[in-house]
């Protein structure tokens, strides 16, 4: 193998399986200083329930999970005529940051949602965390023209 193969071969992103959800969630937990495992079970259920709605990813680096992304599939939401990808996860173990995974895996989900005809991927941010938002504008994101409100349930309203 000559050394541009070498490169290709290591940046390749891969379909998640099962045996990546460890991983999934230590990597996880180390960016976000939190173990989101019920999150992620859910996440797993609803894609074996409906496969065709989820687009999983990862990449290896030194025989371990390095990076993954997650992205479920919504057609028709809020009016539109199209199928939309949400990325609902995203994440390079911090030992393996700055070396052009990241970008690596949304290549990866683009290139899977190109053959499924999806045309557009959203996702949403806390706008505080400004090395996610550096990313995410470096890899092709814009602002939204809608603004996502929410209340909180703990007191009734007053009507």
């Amino acid at each position: 193998m000559n050394a541009k193969q070498e490169t290709e071969a290591a940046n390749s992103v891969r379909p998640l399986t099962r045996d990546d959800f460890d991983a999934v969630v230590e990597i996880d937990a180390r960016l976000s200083g939190i173990r989101r495992e019920n999150f992620y079970t859910k996440r797993l259920a609803a894609a074996l329930a409906k496969p065709k709605d989820f687009i999983y990813v990862g990449i290896d680096r030194d025989g371990a999970l390095a990076g993954f992304a997650f992205v479920h599939l919504l057609a028709g939401e809020f009016g539109g005529t199209g199928t939309v990808a949400v990325l609902d996860a995203i994440g390079v173990d911090p030992g393996h940051q700055d070396a052009g995974l990241g970008q690596h895996l949304i290549d990866g989900l683009t290139d899977v949602m190109k053959k499924k005809e999806v045309r557009e991927m959203q996702t949403e941010v806390d706008w505080t965390n400004h090395s996610l938002l550096r990313f995410l504008d470096a890899n092709g994101f814009v602002r939204a023209p809608r603004i996502v409100l929410e209340r909180g349930t703990a007191a009734p309203l007053d009507i």
